[in-house]
């Protein structure tokens, strides 16, 4: 039986509880969080402590999946994390990723432990189709889309901001762009040509509006390169929006075989529950860091380095029997 710990109780958090509690080979033997742990009820009725008693279990628990924001809270956190243990994390900050990968590198190798970064559907199972489509396809084009859907990584950025109470984003595509490359246009397309930001953002009394919708709108990697709509409405109508976080998108590779052959390669996801959906890619890569530590692995790996044998609770057989 794999031990895992959950490190922050969320959305995510919420998420990895639901994800566990299914995996019949996963035992978790705690959830973590930096609030009263009296004041936390977790969907499923796992025990409940103080992040203050990590350091008990080190050496019980075969990997903590980290539930925190890429904002702040993942890469303040994960190093100091993972001189002890084990991790997995959702740091989905596309354009830091080379620095975080880099950061944690040498803190694994120092200490002898495993981590795997960047892991959900995007960064994650779109960068898997990615990597595929682009290898048996070379001569083409990739094309990712999201939404339309909540994103948590740019929600969790906007509450950071100074003055803002509560807030959601929804990323939604442009279809004008889809529709090109379904059409197999190939089309140079730039990331504000592909997506709208839209934000509805909760602020506290006497706050400074036009400096926050500043700050959101020319937030470096988040915001800056998109066309961003800032919407100010009241903290219930944003709790309201929150009890639906849907989300999605689709990843294409356009391109030809021969100057008279095109294909199209389409990966698409639709889901209900962004933070349930995120919480299930990240509990099966737990299973697969616990796996690859055993074998002695340490580091930093990607959806990249796992083999995707090691995400799945079925033995080598059956994945040939049933799967192949």
């Amino acid at each position: 039986m794999i031990k895992v710990g959950i490190v922050g109780y969320g959305n995510l958090g919420r998420g990895v509880c639901l994800a566990v509690n299914k995996a019949k080979d996963l035992e978790c033997v705690g959830i973590f969080t930096r609030r009263d742990p009296s004041s936390i009820s977790p969907v499923i009725n796992y025990p409940v402590y103080s992040t203050s008693e990590l350091e008990k279990f080190k050496g019980k628990v075969d990997v903590l999946i980290l539930c925190g924001g890429s904002a702040t809270d993942l890469p303040n956190n994960t190093a100091n994390i993972l001189k002890d243990f084990n991790t997995v994390d959702s740091f989905d900050n596309h354009g830091k990723i080379p620095e975080y990968y880099s950061k944690l590198e040498k803190v694994a190798k120092d200490n002898g432990t495993l981590s795997a970064i960047s892991i959900g559907w995007d960064p994650g199972m779109f960068s898997i189709a990615r990597m595929l489509f682009g290898a048996v396809l070379p001569d083409g084009n990739d094309y990712t889309f999201w939404g339309k859907g909540v994103s948590q990584g740019h929600s969790d950025a906007i509450r950071r901001i100074e003055g803002v109470k509560n807030a959601i984003q929804y990323t939604i595509p442009k279809e004008d762009a889809l529709d090109r490359v379904r059409n197999g246009e190939n089309p140079e397309l730039s990331a504000r040509e592909k997506h709208l930001r839209e934000c509805f953002v909760a602020v506290e009394d006497g706050a400074d509006k036009a400096r926050i919708e500043n700050e959101i709108k020319t937030m470096p990697n988040y915001f800056e390169p998109y066309d961003t709509i800032v919407n100010f409405v009241s903290e219930e109508e944003v709790k309201k929006m929150q009890q639906k976080l849907s989300h999605g998108g689709f990843v294409i590779r356009s391109g030809k075989t021969t100057e008279e052959n095109s294909e199209i390669l389409e990966l698409s996801l639709k889901l209900e529950s962004n933070p349930e959906f995120t919480g299930s890619v990240l509990t099966a890569y737990a299973r697969a860091v616990a796996r690859l530590s055993k074998e002695g692995k340490s580091g930093v790996v990607t959806v990249f380095d796992v083999p995707i044998k090691y995400l799945s609770p079925l033995s080598e057989e059956e994945l040939r029997a049933h799967l192949l």
